[in-house]
């Protein structure tokens, strides 16, 4: 038999606090017999978590809670809020949207520009005006186009202007912070994951119609990217003779609730259904939002005739920018690790 490895002091510790954090994350302030009541630790245990994560920076006492007498046990401790702050960036065509959030998740800035000129001076400024004072610690932008796992920079060129190679790492030098860049589909899908219809869903396709073509894939609660980012870059695909993405600006303009734009839709999404057997297929995107539960149906419908695979069709739920909610998703479990351990 080989070692068996047991847990050190340390490491239980570090345990304990990160189990204390998260709760604090989803639960908001809690007092110390909360604490114990929802991570079974012992008085002493959580006295000393308390006053570790209080030395740390991390959390501090916000009121007293109404429920518990007045004394050390009514003591409300929550987050430092202000200890990290996050960018999230959705970089298009024609604009540029940044939102800032604190370590909790709370949005504290955000900032909207049009796209020309250099895009690390438009990236930089756009983040400043968005963030005022504060200056955040971890940015993740979205962008159209194939992002390389290995150095996470495109494989290819996109259609933003003003985009050129080594983007990220002239980012990276002149924020000063770790910025991640990821296909702005990709993002979506973390939203439509963490705040969507695909909640608590373990597999499904995100199909993005609306400004440009995509598809991101979930598979087993995780993001499939491929081995060179493109994974779901469906716009590629042959469809009655055109590429998937042209087949859907012709069928667009023939109006979105029509036969003819479900079937092309339905053509798309049955491609992963062969391939992947997903179970659940996710119309995002502006046409996805305003073909609503009636493209959902129709594409499911169709999807029926032509896949001997059950699959649901489902429209996106995530309100407002998906793309800028996954990046600052991503952003803020990069830096909770970080912060938090």
């Amino acid at each position: 038999m080989g070692d068996v490895k047991t847990a050190t002091p340390a490491m239980a510790r570090a345990i304990n606090d990160r189990l204390a954090l998260d709760l604090l994350l989803e639960r908001g302030p809690l007092t110390a017999p909360q604490f114990r009541t929802l991570t079974g630790l012992s008085r002493p245990t959580v006295s000393d978590l308390i006053e570790r994560l209080m030395e740390g920076g991390l959390i501090q006492v916000t009121g007293e809670s109404g429920e518990d007498r007045r004394g050390p046990n009514a003591r409300l401790y929550g987050l430092v809020a202000g200890r990290a702050h996050v960018a999230g960036v959705d970089l298009r065509r024609e604009t540029i949207a940044v939102t800032i959030a604190d370590i909790t998740g709370r949005v504290v800035g955000s900032a909207t520009r049009a796209v020309g000129g250099d895009l690390v001076d438009l990236v930089a400024a756009t983040i400043a005006e968005a963030a005022g004072e504060r200056a955040p610690d971890t940015v993740v932008i979205g962008a159209p186009g194939l992002v390389a796992p290995r150095d996470g920079e495109l494989v290819s060129s996109n259609d933003v202007p003003g985009w050129r190679p080594g983007l990220v790492a002239s980012w990276r030098e002149r924020l000063g912070v770790p910025v991640i860049l990821e296909n702005e589909v990709n993002l979506a899908a973390i939203a439509e994951l963490r705040t969507g219809t695909a909640h608590g869903v373990e597999d499904f396709v995100l199909m993005w119609l609306g400004d440009g073509v995509g598809a991101s894939v979930v598979l087993g609660g995780r993001l499939r990217r491929g081995v060179s980012g493109g994974a779901g870059e469906i716009g590629f695909l042959e469809v009655d003779g055109l590429a998937f993405c042209h087949v859907v600006s012709n069928a667009v303009a023939g109006g979105i609730h029509s036969a003819e734009f479900a079937d092309c839709v339905a053509k798309g999404a049955f491609a992963f259904v062969t391939l992947l057997d997903p179970g659940l297929v996710v119309l995002g995107g502006e046409i996805g939002h305003e073909g609503g539960d009636r493209l959902a149906g129709e594409v499911a419908a169709r999807l029926r005739e032509l896949a001997p695979a059950p699959t649901e069709v489902r429209a996106s739920t995530v309100e407002g920018n998906a793309v800028l909610q996954g990046a600052v998703l991503t952003a803020l479990d990069l830096i909770r690790d970080d912060v938090f351990g």
